[in-house]
């Protein structure tokens, strides 16, 4: 085979053949070809897509690039989840004890965040001492322990994805959808899952802005996970406003004990029951008529009754963590200048800007601009109004944590943006928009 001829093969539209794709990965993955013909192969992928085959080939050869976790040893039928991101998304730290607690054995390997705000990775580090690297008999020795993992990355898993997305970072290629699922997915498929729940973010602060692309994006990955023989769900979720009320690392973690001691925003209850829902119900392979809805309420009372925060508290203490920051959330790192803006309008709050509040939490310092930032655990925002609230003039809209004045200062003036009110009643936003499954599920 020659590198052009696949490049030129692409360019002109047609369909590239499994072993040409495997054959292209593995050769860029061992350096045998170069980036400026990888970014023209990326280029042409870009313009011309990806047939369904095609896509569901690149996941596996990229899954298969390096090397696999194999969890079978200690969890029969591995579900995973995973978020395209978002303004606020503290979901893995109630969702994974929630499911744990309900008898669903869950190891997860998480990221840093890059964005809006910080990963799960950087959040679980504001708990003084957890470790979030493990070695692969540490997972699954702990997984027998405790029936929970939640740590990075251990293995070089899909480095061939790496590269690429590194690549597509730098050539203008990251809006493509068979790039995005296939990025995606061969994580998931390399990290030993048998089953994966997506929470496919779409709004202002996503990076699908529109439900109809959101829902193409979530079928591309259904079907590249059926295709792979996993069972899939995606919930296509809001990201036009934050989720719940806290962004940022320490303060998302402190709401989150709050949702696992069965109180917490609505919105991010109710977000998080059915994902743990949807996660519970393929953990147990029980295909009958009310086993979400049986789910979803037992997974309601695990929040009321203690025993999610009960698995979370295990969690922290099983990776060395200051299990007295979960039992008294004020020991968290704490700011030291609170500064809050007001409403100045009488009547429904019709926009919450999620890209405002992420960007003015970017400033704070709680997520990156670029990978090597690094992140202040303990500034950020609280959001008191969602869209849909009646407001009076003088009622407090944000709350600003920092630590540096002048990157208050600077925040203050994109959160002053983010609000838009009207005199007319408003509805509250949705929670989720759709539902995709794999036809197995």
């Amino acid at each position: 085979m020659r590198v052009t001829d696949i490049i030129e093969k692409k360019r002109d539209g047609a369909e590239l053949t499994t072993e040409e794709i495997r054959w292209f990965i593995q050769g860029y993955t061992k350096g045998e070809i170069p980036d400026y013909q990888a970014a023209a192969w990326l280029m042409a992928v870009y313009l011309r897509g990806m047939s369904r085959r095609e896509t569901l080939d690149l996941t596996i050869t990229m899954a298969e690039s390096g090397e696999q976790l194999d969890l079978s040893p200690v969890i029969d039928y591995a579900v995973d989840k995973h978020s395209t991101g978002g303004v606020g998304d503290k979901v893995t730290l109630i969702v994974l004890p929630v499911v744990a607690a309900a008898g669903v054995p869950v190891a997860k390997m998480s990221g840093r965040g890059l964005g809006f705000s910080g990963g799960t990775l950087d959040k679980l580090e504001a708990i003084a001492g957890y470790r979030v690297q493990l070695t692969d008999d540490e997972i699954l020795q702990q997984v027998r322990d405790h029936g929970i993992v939640l740590c990075g990355q251990t293995k070089s898993l899909a480095p061939a994805d790496g590269l690429l997305y590194a690549l597509r970072d730098v050539t203008g290629t990251v809006p493509s959808l068979p790039l995005i699922a296939s990025s995606i997915m061969s994580k998931k498929l390399a990290s030993g899952a048998k089953a994966v729940v997506l929470d496919v973010k779409v709004g202002i602060g996503a990076f699908m802005k529109y439900v109809d692309e959101a829902r193409d994006l979530a079928q591309i990955m259904v079907d590249i996970g059926a295709g792979a023989g996993r069972e899939m769900v995606a919930l296509i979720s809001d990201m036009n406003q934050p989720l719940g009320e806290a962004v940022g690392n320490a303060l998302e973690v402190k709401e989150a004990i709050e949702v696992l001691r069965g109180g917490g925003p609505a919105d991010l209850r109710e977000h998080c029951i059915a994902l743990a829902a949807h996660m519970i119900r393929l953990g147990r392979r029980d295909r009958s008529k009310y086993a979400l809805a049986e789910a979803m309420s037992e997974v309601s009372d695990l929040l009321t009754n203690g025993k999610g925060l009960a698995k979370f508290r295990e969690l922290v203490q099983a990776q060395g963590g200051d299990v007295a920051m979960v039992d008294d959330p004020s020991r968290l790192p704490q700011a030291a200048l609170h500064e809050e803006i007001r409403v100045d309008h009488v009547g429904h709050v019709a926009q919450v800007s999620a890209l405002l509040v992420g960007q003015a939490v970017v400033e704070l310092g709680a997520g990156r601009a670029k990978k090597s930032d690094p992140v202040d655990p303990a500034v950020g925002v609280i959001v008191h109004h969602k869209v849909g609230d009646h407001v009076q003039a003088g009622d407090m809209m944000f709350t600003i944590y920092a630590n540096d004045a002048g990157k208050l200062a600077r925040a203050k003036t994109l959160l002053q943006q983010a609000p838009v009110y009207q005199d007319r009643e408003q509805p509250p936003l949705p929670a989720f928009y759709d539902t995709i499954t794999s036809a197995v599920v």
